[in-house]
């Protein structure tokens, strides 16, 4: 059975004391539940936020890794310095990485190679922009984006990788794709996978829906087949809602 999971990426948000304040409340709240639940808080409170929830199931995640072990990379972080933080799954490939820091296809497949050869689960995020859409050319793109980072990989590497389709019109805009478009695009990524490997591969791999998911529209969009949890924006920094997803999963 596919892992459900509900992942909080904060961005560029809370300080060190807000993190704390966020994940004692989010402790404190945490439903029962058998999805993962999962927080990506910024570089320079991975350590606390760590030992913040030694008592919690909430894991820990970082927002990006540098391919590279070390070396002359101002402002990076390696694989190394985050497993020694205890952190064991990175998110890669984020559409904000893309857009504002030029990350391309090429980046993001050596981040991959470099985040499994250490061991690391990678939640690696892909998505169409507007004008992809508009044009009907969003199903190619997606392809594009799996294949160019992710098919060099060997079968027995996708034990270790999570899916995170955002579509980029939708986020923080206000703007969801409907239930339909996310079990649509999600039902053809699973296709995708199928065809290049096998169709085991394709339904062990858990593919979560990035696009604006809040409480109101949380329950519907997880309710679909291929939707199997969430990598959470904006709702992810307000404890209450952040557990109202949690309980739509």
């Amino acid at each position: 059975m596919r892992a459900k999971i509900v992942a909080g990426n904060w961005k560029m948000n809370k300080t060190l004391t807000e993190t704390n304040a966020l994940l004692a409340e989010l402790s404190g709240k945490l439903p029962d539940t058998d999805a993962e639940v999962m927080v990506a808080p910024t570089y320079v409170n991975l350590a606390a936020a760590v030992e913040d929830v030694k008592s919690s199931t909430i894991q820990v995640i970082a927002q990006n890794m540098h391919f590279a072990d070390n070396g002359a990379y101002t402002g990076e972080i390696s694989a190394d310095m985050l497993l020694d933080i205890g952190i064991n799954t990175v998110i890669i490939g984020h559409s904000e990485r893309r857009a504002y820091f030029g990350e391309t296809d090429e980046i993001l497949a050596k981040k991959v190679i470099k985040a499994l050869e250490k061991n690391l689960r990678v939640v690696f995020c892909f998505g169409e922009e507007l004008e992809d859409r508009k044009s009907d050319n969003h199903f190619n793109i997606v392809a594009s984006q799996l294949k160019n980072a992710l098919f060099n990989l060997k079968p027995e590497a996708w034990s270790n990788i999570v899916l995170a389709y955002e579509p980029v019109w939708a986020i923080g805009t206000g703007e969801t794709a409907s239930p339909e478009q996310a079990q649509e695009m999600h039902a053809f990524i699973r296709k995708t996978i199928a065809d290049e490997y096998t169709t085991e591969i394709a339904e062990a791999v858990s593919i979560l829906y990035g696009g604006s998911v809040k409480p109101a529209n949380a329950k519907e969009i997880f309710s679909k087949a291929d939707v199997d949890g969430g990598l959470i924006g904006g709702a992810a920094l307000k404890a209450d809602d952040f557990i109202a997803i949690i309980d739509a999963i």
